[in-house]
């Protein structure tokens, strides 16, 4: 404990919540409203005067947002918080931040802390962001003179020169984050505590919110605690991290054992599937894609290893004749976020005058492409910058693993819009109907 900043042991916190009664009625008397609402009244009366929580309903129910949470913090650590929504992340960071009591458990704080927790937390609408960043700065605790000589190095973080005379109730949630986060991290605080709401701002601000958080926590060797559902900005930043389910801690230590529990946590019920087959021709359409199938040479099982070569086959039938019909393929991360796309029609070739028929399409991924993680792939079927003409959202669900202690991983050079782009080494076929219905069979 005396290398430790943030000291949390045996913490809970709990909420009465209310519910009105089941045993209520369609039809109920007048005097059994009046004695209905004669309890509550005494019962909130009672709960005034002993200082409880004053709660609504005809029903209490003591809901625990923590229990017996106990962690340390020591100084320079930069600590992600993970867990599905309701797991208690937003609880644990109000308790450290002052802003509510704990029900039992303590808390020892050593420094300075600085707190983002919400959207626009310590500003008034009414007042200019210039007057809400001394306004601000005074909440998280500067002095006037701190202030003044941050001045200029806090609006130009924020980016918010053009409006800093504007009243804030007209900014942007983009742009409350980004005055807030600016006035919070030229604090210099000893500790800096963020939630989620990094997430409102646009993929630059937020590259630059962790590039500023690293050069606080690295730098002068102050402590981050970093609560976020992106964990691609959790591993790079944080060096350690805590998951939380119901309230409690089920997962603590090296960042990257901690957000692969989460994930196995969350992938549970999620169903690893390797083919997409419709069982029926959507009406009024000219097009639809029939079955999508992802392989490899070894391993059909659904997880694949990040150093096997896969293929994704695409059939596809034609209802009417069309020019420049094509198939797209995106895929993304197990987090939604957009990892490559391409299509056809990178091939002039592929992209003549069809006859009415049934069509394949295989596509094969460079091996070490996919690094290891869970996967997703939806499938589109249209005409370049014409129509979409059929889309499967989750077509494919998979795995990639990694295999050996030291297999090294080569990165794909990232294409400028963010995704990873490579030669898809396409083609395209059309087969007899019923050559392909025998194989199906």
């Amino acid at each position: 404990m005396p290398d430790s900043v943030i000291f949390v042991e045996n913490l809970s916190k709990s909420y009465l919540v209310g519910h009105q009664s089941a045993s209520r009625e369609s039809y109920t008397a007048l005097r059994d409203v009046i004695a209905r609402e004669a309890r509550n009244f005494t019962r909130k009366t009672l709960d005034l005067v002993r200082g409880w929580q004053i709660v609504q309903g005809d029903e209490v129910e003591e809901f625990w947002a923590l229990r017996d949470v106990s962690f340390e913090v020591k100084r320079g650590d930069v600590l992600g918080i993970i867990g599905r929504n309701g797991a208690g992340k937003s609880t644990l960071l109000k308790i450290l931040s002052r802003i509510t009591e704990p029900t039992r458990g303590r808390v020892v704080i050593r420094g300075r802390v600085a707190s983002l927790l919400e959207v626009g937390t310590g500003f008034h609408p009414e007042l200019t962001g210039r007057e809400n960043i001394y306004l601000n700065g005074a909440i998280l605790g500067m002095t006037q003179q701190e202030i003044r000589k941050k001045f200029d190095e806090i609006v130009a973080f924020a980016e918010v020169e053009q409006f800093l005379d504007t009243p804030v109730k007209r900014y942007s949630s983009g742009m409350h984050v980004r005055l807030a986060f600016s006035v919070a991290a030229h604090l210099e605080p000893e500790i800096l505590i963020i939630d989620e709401v990094l997430a409102v701002g646009d993929f630059r601000f937020q590259q630059k919110c962790l590039g500023k958080m690293r050069e606080i926590s690295g730098g002068a060797g102050r402590t981050v605690l970093f609560v976020s559902h992106n964990m691609n900005a959790v591993t790079s930043l944080c060096t350690r991290c805590l998951l939380l389910q119901h309230g409690q801690i089920v997962s603590a230590g090296p960042v990257n054992q901690t957000v692969k529990d989460y994930q196995e946590a969350n992938s549970v019920d999620q169903k690893v599937k390797l083919k997409f087959l419709r069982g029926a021709c959507p009406e009024k359409t000219k097009a639809f894609i029939e079955r999508v199938e992802l392989n490899a040479k070894e391993d059909n099982t659904g997880t694949f290893d990040f150093k096997q070569q896969l293929y994704l086959e695409i059939q596809y039938r034609l209802l009417a004749q069309l020019t420049g019909a094509h198939c797209a393929i995106e895929v993304c991360r197990n987090d939604d976020v957009l990892f490559t796309a391409f299509d056809t029609d990178e091939n002039p070739k592929l992209l003549g005058r069809r006859e009415p028929g049934i069509y394949r399409a295989s596509v094969e991924f460079p091996r070490r492409l996919l690094k290891p993680g869970i996967y997703f792939i939806n499938v589109g079927l249209g005409v370049p910058q014409v129509e979409i003409i059929d889309r499967v959202e989750r077509a494919i669900e998979f795995e990639i693993s990694l295999s050996g202690e030291n297999a090294a991983i080569i990165s794909y050079a990232p294409h400028r819009r963010g995704v990873v782009a490579f030669d898809g080494n396409w083609t395209t076929e059309r087969r007899n109907s019923d050559t392909l219905v025998m194989a199906e069979k």
